[in-house]
C-alpha cells in the first residue's frame, strides 16, 4: 500500500479523470456532475446510485446522451458492484446518503445502511485499489453549538441517527486512514439550497407549500438557526478538495449565511408575494439542534475557496426554478413528502 501521509497533497488532474460519483441523482451529486461536465471536457463521471429517496432520474436527463457520463443502478453497499467500478475509476466522490433527519427519526435503519455500511464498502474499495475518495459529511455530526464556529479538529456530537450515522462514517473514514493509508479527505458542509434539492427539504418545502397556498410549517418556534451556502458554491469546493485536498484531511465549508429558519421562510414568501400569515407553527422535532456554525477558514486559506453567490440573490434563483419548474417536482411532491411533522409519519402507520 502507498504510504501518502497525513497531510499530504495528493492531486488529481480532473480535467482528464474517470470519476465515480456516488449518489449522483441526487440534489448535490446530480448538480456536482452537470458542474464537472460542464468545466472539463475530457472527464469521464460514472453515477453509481440506486434510486432511494430523494434520487431522481430526471435530475440528469438532458446528459444521459452525453458520452462522457455512465449511469450505474446500484447500492454502494454492493461489495462486488462497488469494486468492480472503484477499479476502473480514478478517483471517487462518495455523495451518496440518506439524508432527512426527520425521516431518520422515524426509521433509522436506511441511515445506518447507507451512510455507514456503505461508506465502509467503498473504503474497502477504495483501499483495494490505492484510489483517492472525497467522502461528502455533514455539519450536522458536531451537534450544535451556541457561540462561535466548530473548526475541524473539534469533537463530535450528533443528535439524530442521520448525523449519527455520518459521524460513523467519518471516524471510519479517519481510521481506514491511519490504519491503511487510504487516501481519504473529507468534506463537512453547511445546509445546501438550489434547482433539484428534494421537496421534503425547508426551501423547497416552503416553495411548493406557498406556491399551492397551503401552511407553512415551522417547527417551534422558528428560531433554529442554519449557515446556507448555495450548491454551486459547495460544487466547487468539492471539484478543489478532489485535486488539492490534503489526503487524511477534513475541510469545513460554510458560506456565512447564518439565518433562523422563520427568517428563510419570511424571506421567500417576500419573493414569492405570499403573505406571511400562511405561516403556523407545529411541534418541534425530537433533538433538533439549535444552530449550526463551521469555520471553513482552513478550505479558504489553503485553497483559496470563497462562495461566489449572495444568498438572497441565489435564493430569488431557486424560488423561480422551482416555480418555472412544476413539471419536475408536481410527481414526488406528495402528501407525505409535504407533511408538516414527517418524523410522525412511521407511528401512524
Amino acid at each position: 500500500m502507498v504510504n501518502h501521509g497525513t497531510g499530504t497533497i495528493h492531486p488529481i488532474d480532473s480535467s482528464a479523470a474517470k470519476l465515480l460519483v456516488t449518489g449522483g441523482l441526487g440534489f448535490i451529486g446530480s448538480n456536482f456532475i452537470r458542474y464537472m461536465l460542464t468545466k472539463y471536457s475530457e472527464i469521464q463521471v460514472t453515477n453509481l446510485d440506486k434510486l432511494s429517496v430523494g434520487s431522481n432520474p430526471i435530475n440528469l436527463k438532458d446528459i444521459e446522451t452525453d458520452k462522457r457520463y455512465n449511469f450505474v443502478l446500484g447500492d454502494i453497499a454492493n461489495k462486488k458492484l462497488v469494486d468492480n467500478l472503484v477499479n476502473k475509476a480514478d478517483s471517487i466522490v462518495n455523495i451518496a446518503s440518506e439524508t432527512h433527519v426527520d425521516r431518520s427519526i422515524a426509521e433509522p435503519w436506511p441511515f445506518i445502511y447507507s451512510n455507514t455500511i456503505g461508506a465502509i464498502t467503498l473504503f474497502e474499495a477504495a483501499k483495494k485499489h490505492e484510489k483517492r475518495i472525497l467522502h461528502v459529511s455533514t455539519d450536522e455530526i458536531y451537534g450544535d453549538i451556541l457561540n462561535g464556529s466548530f473548526r475541524e479538529n473539534d469533537g463530535l456530537k450528533p443528535s439524530s441517527p442521520y448525523s449519527a450515522s455520518k459521524a460513523a462514517a467519518d471516524l471510519f473514514a479517519q481510521a481506514y486512514h491511519r490504519t491503511y493509508n487510504l487516501d481519504v479527505v473529507i468534506a463537512r458542509c453547511t445546509n445546501n439550497y438550489g434547482p433539484h434539492q428534494y421537496p421534503e427539504k425547508l426551501i423547497p418545502k416552503t416553495i411548493l407549500r406557498a406556491s399551492l397556498n397551503l401552511p407553512i410549517s415551522i417547527y417551534g418556534k422558528g428560531t433554529n438557526i442554519r449557515d446556507w451556502i448555495y450548491v454551486e458554491d459547495f460544487c466547487q469546493a468539492l471539484d478543489l478538495l478532489l485535486e488539492k485536498g490534503r489526503t487524511g484531511e477534513i475541510y469545513n465549508i460554510s458560506a456565512n449565511n447564518e439565518l433562523k429558519n422563520i427568517d428563510v421562510v419570511k424571506l421567500i414568501l417576500e419573493i414569492m408575494g405570499k403573505p406571511e400569515s400562511l405561516i403556523t407553527f407545529v411541534e418541534d422535532r425530537p433533538g433538533h439542534d439549535l444552530r449550526y456554525s463551521l469555520d471553513s477558514s482552513k478550505i479558504r486559506t489553503e485553497l483559496g475557496w470563497t462562495p461566489r453567490h449572495v444568498f438572497k440573490d441565489a435564493l430569488r434563483q431557486t424560488v423561480n426554478w422551482y416555480i418555472n419548474e412544476e413539471w419536475w417536482w408536481k410527481p414526488i411532491a406528495t402528501e407525505e413528502i409535504l407533511h408538516p411533522t414527517p418524523w410522525k409519519l412511521r407511528d401512524a402507520q
